[in-house]
């Protein structure tokens, strides 16, 4: 298994940009466009997961992607709650809801995962600067 020595080479970076991608779909037709506050509020929340990835990555210590992980993940479940009113006013069917949801879990099941090996590994080097 090589080094990951870009954030562009995390999977879980990748999948946020996917999910980025089809938020910013969905948001851009019908009636969903037409509500100006919560298309950008969940557009903000998906750009918000993949650029934390990527800025935590980009850090000189482990404790500070951790930290930039745990801002990601949280951003995912705003993410998560703004598709739920989404579905709830109509703006998506359920089949969209349920594909977006999917995504939306996924890809913080993947930051939970990384966090904790993030977490683990600056532990056995207490906090020394990442050679990356």
């Amino acid at each position: 298994m090589s080094k990951v020595e870009r954030f562009e080479d995390l999977i879980v970076w990748q999948k946020a940009r996917i999910l980025t991608r089809d938020i910013y779909q969905v948001t851009q037709q019908g009636t969903f466009a037409r509500d100006f506050r919560l298309s950008r509020q969940i557009q903000r929340a998906a750009v918000s997961i993949m650029s934390n990835i990527a800025e935590g990555f980009e850090r000189s210590y482990l404790g500070e992607f951790h930290q930039f992980l745990s801002i990601a993940k949280s951003s995912c479940a705003e993410l998560r709650s703004q598709l739920y009113i989404a579905l709830d006013v109509r703006y998506l069917d359920q089949v969209k809801f349920n594909q977006l949801l999917n995504q939306a879990e996924e890809v913080g099941k993947i930051i939970g995962g990384l966090r904790i090996s993030v977490y683990k590994q600056k532990h056995q080097n207490n906090s020394a600067p990442s050679t990356k």
